[in-house]
């Protein structure tokens, strides 16, 4: 379904959480993300902010695509509430982000 692995965004929820103290690790793990990945990274959060519908992902990620302006990191990390927006949107998609969690820790 994904290219990007939950764990991987989960890895970046954890980042998120850590504020100021992850900022720049954060900053450069999405940079470094392929592209493919960053525009699926922006549509978990679009769902899980309710910007798209679970249903809607794969048009979410071409918006996301399409529209990319900025560097996906600056954009991500400007969001407010990006980890929670990250584990609404995986759960959205039928992803158990506890489970990930547990696997990561």
């Amino acid at each position: 379904m994904f290219e990007i692995a939950p764990a991987i965004v989960v890895q970046i929820i954890l980042l998120a959480r850590e504020g100021g103290a992850g900022a720049a690790e954060l900053r450069e793990f999405i940079a470094n993300l392929p592209e493919d990945e960053k525009g699926e990274l922006t549509a978990i959060a679009w769902v899980g902010r309710g910007t798209f519908e679970a249903e809607e992902f794969a048009e979410a990620v071409q918006t996301a695509l399409a529209e990319a302006t900025t560097p996906t990191e600056d954009y991500l990390m400007g969001m407010p509430h990006l980890a929670e927006n990250l584990e609404s949107g995986l759960e959205a998609l039928g992803i158990d982000v506890s489970g990930e969690e547990e696997d990561l820790l």
